[in-house]
């Protein structure tokens, strides 16, 4: 079982499949960085698409060797991003990633029914795999990007991709917990309602094998000393691999204060796409960079 982020990038590195990443807009310093060292380390080839000068002037800044790159000049933002996805839907590339380009513009390209990645009537949503000192584990987090207010289905999707993560890190019977701020179902909390038919699809198979239980809080999701003094009987028993919460506006602040506040790295990527599509905030790290392109590795 992988049960660290580096562990994940060896698991990589040891499949010793090379996987062709195309990346749009790739000038920054944390991105050639972590390109840069996913290529030496014989995991990755990087198309980079972007401001050819930029480019090799990071490389340059950064002791990267713009060799290592297969670099491709584009104008514009908006032209990276439809280009790598282009690259991307016709086998060129295994892998579209986000580099400097803003989100609306990847995100544009990525979903353009004629010429993105997102399957007719698919759900696309983003998982994220967070190493914090705090946690005795990986923990498995779900939604932070992608959808502000899911439906039930939606939770579903999410619920299933998260899952499908989980497994490939090597967890056979993932435990998931639908995160709310009590374990009380509540018509004024509308998310719990659906929590509960949730938990009721898992129970009879609807979702795959897995432990869930919601709502709960994060003390009875995560700690298992909270759960002996509330005195509430769940499954999850304080030792969760998932969390999935109830909007955007709730899980991006937990995970932000988790990488700001609690020293913790991820590795994530949008799920439902034809092909992994890794996206990550312009101010993360060089190494988490470098994770979420391992992930995107792992996943293809």
């Amino acid at each position: 079982m992988i049960t660290s982020l580096g562990q994940m990038a060896d698991s990589v590195r040891s499949a010793g499949r090379k996987h062709r990443i195309a990346v749009a807009w790739a000038q920054d310093p944390n991105t050639v960085g972590s390109l840069s060292r996913a290529v030496s380390e014989g995991f990755a080839e990087a198309l980079m698409i972007g401001n050819k000068e930029l480019i090799l002037n990071t490389c340059r800044e950064t002791g990267a060797d713009p060799d290592r790159f297969t670099i491709i000049a584009a104008a514009s933002e908006k032209e990276a991003a439809e280009l790598a996805v282009s690259m991307t839907r016709a086998g060129e590339a295994d892998i579209v990633m986000k580099g400097l380009v803003g989100t609306d513009k990847f995100l544009r390209a990525v979903m353009d029914k004629d010429k993105g990645l997102l399957p007719p009537k698919s759900v696309m949503s983003y998982v994220c795999a967070v190493e914090i000192p705090a946690y005795h584990k990986l923990l498995f987090i779900t939604d932070t990007a992608v959808i502000p207010f899911p439906d039930l289905d939606q939770k579903v999707a999410m619920a299933e991709y998260a899952l499908s993560m989980a497994r490939r890190f090597g967890i056979a019977k993932p435990s998931l917990a639908l995160i709310g701020a009590s374990e009380k179902v509540s018509s004024h909390f509308p998310n719990t309602l659906d929590y509960s038919v949730m938990c009721k699809m898992a129970e009879r198979g609807q979702i795959s094998d897995c432990i869930m239980d919601g709502p709960v809080d994060l003390f009875l999701a995560c700690d298992p000393a909270s759960v002996r003094i509330k005195g509430v009987d769940t499954p999850l028993a304080g030792n969760a691999d998932i969390l999935l919460f109830p909007s955007l506006e709730a899980c991006n602040p937990f995970y932000k204060g988790l990488m700001l506040f609690g020293g913790g790295e991820l590795a994530g990527m949008i799920c439902g796409t034809t092909k992994p599509v890794v996206l990550m905030s312009r101010s993360e790290s060089e190494l988490s960079k470098y994770y979420c392109v391992a992930l995107a590795c792992l996943m293809a």
